[in-house]
């Protein structure tokens, strides 16, 4: 598939877009099919290998290569096609973020994306509380554009930021707040559909008294598959009725099987049924949502949260049913499984040793208020019967809630009313999933049975029994999730890739089902049937119910092409699974990094698990991953996509493809190394170390370029020009060298390198004597390291960190035997060459450091080198010391709170500061904002990404554009900032951002520099 960095669209591979399609299997090509689609449609029609293995897996455990993606960009697109496979009797799959847990996005199956561009809102009518939306746009952008109404869509799944419209109506999307809100039936007005002729129409309201004359009048319009629907409708509510009633669980949360319970209780209530919601939880096995009209909710005042923690995680499920009395918005909880894992991820290791010792399980939970005096009011009489200190609190004429007669457990509780501290609270409870699915080993908490539900009065003998049950297996659990509503995820721990791995999850299913029947329960209380659950559906409902749902899917479906398989078809839960006893993985190399995971390099290639936590990042600014996709918006961009390609390429899905010129350029080559994946993706997926391995390997089988040899001996490059300064410079800017450099290197003819100075740091340094503050005066001493872009081409940044560091009381030497960290080399990933600078600095640094002294980099890349990527090159005991006495500038003052030996006196400015990406993806970035501030400063700290130039990749020719466009992300977020000044710390995002402000004729500054002038 390759990737035009101009267009930024994709092509076949070879320029053939069907050269490696295969339907059902029969080795036949079918261009036939391509052409046709292609001739119908406006979209992108892709059958080329590389994008069929990219959709071929969700969130789930499941994996099936479908016959094709398209990408249709209207109502008329999904129309079109659906018409043509219908005539030729070919199954058809609308998928939205692919963030199904049930494996009900994947199939043999023409896919029809709708995320990539169907994900426009139509309208919004405040005074109705109703808004219209394309199916794939995605519930977080969504409700982005209701807020300034006050206005919400109530369902709020977790994956809100990745998960679509269409996709929370297939999947009768809930969410943490169902207490108050329910499932998305109950706000669907209307759905406007494709169905499985290619007929488009619109369910809405219907009275029970018209549904016959409906049926007629489809019938009379040639609209045989829409007349039959409303007949089958109808007899279902004349036949089934009381089979529905009496077989369906009493419960808020049921997503199991087809939504005839809400059709028999609306035809009973009111006379009336809404069609648009049998949609809700029909897993595109129905029709095809292409737009709908719901109705909204105001969004509550204010919010207020208490976590009450336990012990244990039988009490915590035994407070489950007084804490309701109390009506919360929310409860939410948490065992002692997840939090070991929860603890051990950088994102909320914080945040877990917080609670107190001892601490097994908690329940968050959440109450609306009108004002924040009755949100503490709530949590104050939900704690009276427990905790003694709050009987003061309580005002003896608040109406706010009641204090039952049965005493809340908890051991304690962490009272969170400030929306930051609120949303730490929730960002750990909503990671649940990728948290569990963070280790790489071959035993994983896998999500076949993760939504059973049932009433939450029965949680605690549900929950003795499913231990018992788990200890019949030798296993456990992790529970968590929605236990207010009865749901919990819960996920044994299995190795599916034992012999008897896939036995043990087919019996656990079973038994599981039982237990939930008994319980009165449902096997699915929010994710869906999909491949897991299907099966399941014919023990929880029974043999007529179940007949009644495939008479519904014939009305629709008739020749069963929609998704076939899903709800009431013919799954085995057992099969088309990602990872089995049959699974192989050959990485055909050595790997030459450390590798401390359980199953090194392998392991952290499998931990992708698809939850899509790398395709959100487009609908905001926040964060660093990824910022190809961000641009692009394009799968293979994502971590995802890189990563399940890469799994595809050494498992023999893809074979003798990865170390092809295509496979390294198209899957690895844009991936910039920014290690955001590192930190943002729950699970912890670093790509960048990854590609770093892989293209290492291409390079030793293929050689290098000419470029990717300068720009890892950059330091040589820099010096030469220093050394002729400022002819050199001069000499960049001949007419006509920037068109030679493109067409002989393939460097950018639209960038401009930086200057060179004769004068370096280096020599300013020599020739002001050295340290001007004596080793015997000194708080510390550092070593600050004359990085080559400090150097030759930014002394100026070396001179301020000197003032500053001088005026803080630091002992400086600048050591003229370590320059290049390695950097440059090891973003090319010559390995080789960075291991033997890494080895070379960490002699010369190592008895330095061993002497008291301190390593600073003005530079972030190379802080984060010498911390973190030395120690994926080397082992030992002068390494370690070196990674940690290393530290950026700002981050060591700020680290050792040098700057109260300073008196700052800062002019009246105000900054927006871009961190760098590497910086904050090992969560290192916070230290220049500190610093900034307390020299007086006001600063904007802008949660910004990467700002696209990724060292040497925005010079390259083919990636010019990409860069461009990631860097108009960071270029908006510094318009929208209301500062005087743009600092950055990054040589590159300086480049990148003087390139956006040319008529400012310099680049930005460093804060260091803006430090220097407070001084």
């Amino acid at each position: 598939m390759a990737y035009d960095s101009q267009s930024q669209t994709h092509t076949g591979p070879s320029g053939d877009p069907d050269a490696n399609y295969d339907h059902q299997g029969d080795g036949q090509n079918r261009p036939d099919l391509v052409a046709a689609l292609e001739a119908r449609v406006e979209g992108e029609v892709r059958f080329d290998k590389y994008t069929r293995e990219l959709f071929a897996t969700d969130a789930s455990a499941y994996e099936e290569l479908p016959i094709g993606v398209v990408s249709p960009v209207s109502t008329d697109d999904v129309a079109a096609v659906m018409e043509y496979c219908a005539d030729n009797e070919i199954p058809v799959l609308p998928r939205g973020g692919g963030t199904s847990l049930a494996g009900q996005a994947v199939n043999e199956a023409v896919v029809l994306d709708f995320k990539r561009h169907m994900s426009e809102m139509l309208d919004v009518d405040p005074d109705a509380e109703t808004a219209r939306a394309e199916g794939g746009i995605t519930i977080a952008e969504l409700n982005r554009n209701l807020e300034p109404h006050g206005l919400k869509f109530a369902p709020d799944p977790a994956w809100g930021d990745k998960s679509v419209l269409a996709g929370a109506i297939g999947n009768n999307t809930t969410g943490a707040h169902s207490l108050k809100y329910g499932k998305t039936d109950a706000y669907i007005e209307e759905c406007e559909v494709v169905l499985s002729d290619g007929t488009v129409t619109t369910f809405g309201w219907v009275d029970v008294e018209d549904l016959h004359d409906k049926a007629t009048e489809a019938r009379d319009e040639g609209s045989q598959i829409e007349a039959q629907i409303y007949a089958e409708v109808g007899r279902l509510l004349h036949e089934d009725a009381d089979e529905i009633a009496e077989r369906y669980p009493d419960m808020k949360r049921n997503v199991s099987g087809y939504n005839l319970d809400m059709l028999v209780d609306e035809a009973r209530e009111r006379g009336e049924v809404n069609l648009g919601r049998l949609m809700a939880g029909s897993e595109g096995t129905l029709a095809i949502v292409t737009e709908a009209t719901v109705s909204l909710e105001p969004i509550p005042n204010e919010t207020a949260i208490v976590m009450l923690t336990y012990d244990g995680v039988l009490p915590a499920m035994r407070d489950v049913a007084p804490i309701l009395d109390h009506d919360p918005s929310a409860v939410e909880v948490m065992d002692e499984v997840f939090l070991d894992l929860a603890r051990d991820n950088p994102q909320f290791s914080d945040l877990v040793a917080t609670l107190p010792e001892g601490t097994e399980s908690t329940l968050l939970v959440e109450f609306y208020a009108d004002t924040p005096e009755e949100g503490k009011q709530k949590i104050a009489n939900l704690l009276a019967d427990r905790l003694p200190d709050y009987q003061a609190e309580l005002d003896p004429d608040d109406d706010a809630g009641d204090v039952t007669d049965v005493e809340i457990q908890a051991v304690d509780a962490l009272e969170a009313y400030d929306d930051d501290r609120q949303a730490k609270f929730w960002k750990m409870r909503k990671a649940g999933l990728p948290i569990l699915l963070s280790n790489t080993g071959d035993d994983k908490h896998w999500p076949f049975v993760e939504d059973t539900a049932v009433p939450p009065e029965n949680l605690p003998e549900y929950i003795s029994d499913l231990q018992d049950l788990f200890d019949e297996y030798d296993t456990f659990a992790a529970y968590y999730a929605h236990a207010g509503p009865g749901v919990l995820h819960i996920r044994p721990l299995l190795n599916l890739k034992a012999e008897d791995g896939v036995d043990q999850m087919y019996e656990i299913s079973d038994a599981m089902t039982d237990l939930v029947v008994e319980y009165g329960g449902s096997i699915s209380g929010e994710h869906g049937d999909g491949r897991a659950r299907t099966q399941w559906n014919k023990k929880l409902y029974g043999e007529d119910l179940w007949n009644a749902f495939r008479d519904l899917k014939s009305a629709f479906d008739p020749d069963w092409l929609l998704n076939p398989g899903n709800v009431c078809g013919d799954h085995d839960a057992t099969k088309n699974l990602r990872y089995d006893s049959s699974y192989t993985f050959d990485a055909d190399f050595e790997p030459v990094l450390n590798w401390e995971n359980e199953n090194g390099f392998q392991g952290m290639v499998e931990l992708c698990h698809g939850c899509a936590g790398c395709t959100g990042y487009q609908e905001t600014t926040g964060g660093v991953m990824c910022p190809t996709y961000r641009a692009a918006e394009e799968e293979i961009t994502s971590t995802r996509g890189r990563a399940n390609m890469l799994r595809h390429a050494m498992n023999g899905d893809l074979p003798d493809e990865m170390f092809t010129d295509e496979f390294v350029h198209e899957v690895l080559g844009l991936c910039i190394g920014c290690k955001g994946c590192k930190n943002d993706c729950p699970s912890g997926v670093d790509m960048a170390k990854v590609k770093a391995e892989v293209v290492h390997e291409y390079h030793q089988r293929e050689g290098l370029k000419l470029r990717d040899r300068l720009f890892a001996n950059v330091d040589q490059v820099l010096s030469l020009g220093s050394t002729f300064a400022p002819l050199s410079n001069w000499g960049m800017k001949v007419p006509g060298v920037d068109w030679l450099m493109e067409k002989t290197v393939g460097i950018a003819s639209d960038r401009d390198f930086p200057a060179f100075h004769r004068n370096t740091f280096r020599k300013w340094w020599r020739s002001r004597g050295g340290a001007q503050v004596p080793q015997s005066e000194a708080e510390r001493k550092a070593l600050l390291i004359a990085d080559p872009y400090t150097d030759y081409s930014h002394p100026y940044v070396g001179r301020a960190a000197v003032e500053v560091l001088e005026a803080a009381g630091i002992h400086i030497k600048v050591p003229d035997e370590v320059t290049d960290s390695g950097r440059p080399a090891f973003s090319k990933s010559m390995l080789d060459h960075a291991r033997s600078t890494a080895e070379d600095n960490v002699e010369a640094l190592a008895p330095y450091v061993a002497e008291g002294w301190d390593i600073v980099s003005v530079e972030p890349s190379d802080a984060v080198m010498y911390q973190l990527d030395y120690l994926d090159m080397l082992s030992g005991s002068d390494v370690e010391a070196v990674a940690e006495k290393a530290y950026g500038v700002l981050e060591y003052m700020d680290q050792y709170r040098l700057d109260e030996n300073i008196d700052f006196d800062a002019p009246p400015e105000s900054l927006a500061y871009h961190g760098h990406c590497q910086q904050k993806a090992t969560r290192k970035d916070h230290h220049a904002v500190g610093i900034l501030r307390r020299a007086g400063y006001e600063v904007d700290a802008l949660d910004s990404g990467c700002c696209g130039m990724a060292g040497s990749f925005g010079y390259e020719e083919e990636h010019y554009s990409m860069s461009k466009a990631i860097g108009s992300i960071l270029y908006d977020q510094v318009d929208e900032s209301p500062t005087d000044q743009v600092v950055a710390p990054g040589a590159s995002c300086r480049s990148q951002l003087a390139d956006y402000r040319e008529q400012h004729g310099e680049e930005p500054p460093h804060p260091i520099e803006k430090v220097a002038d407070a001084l």
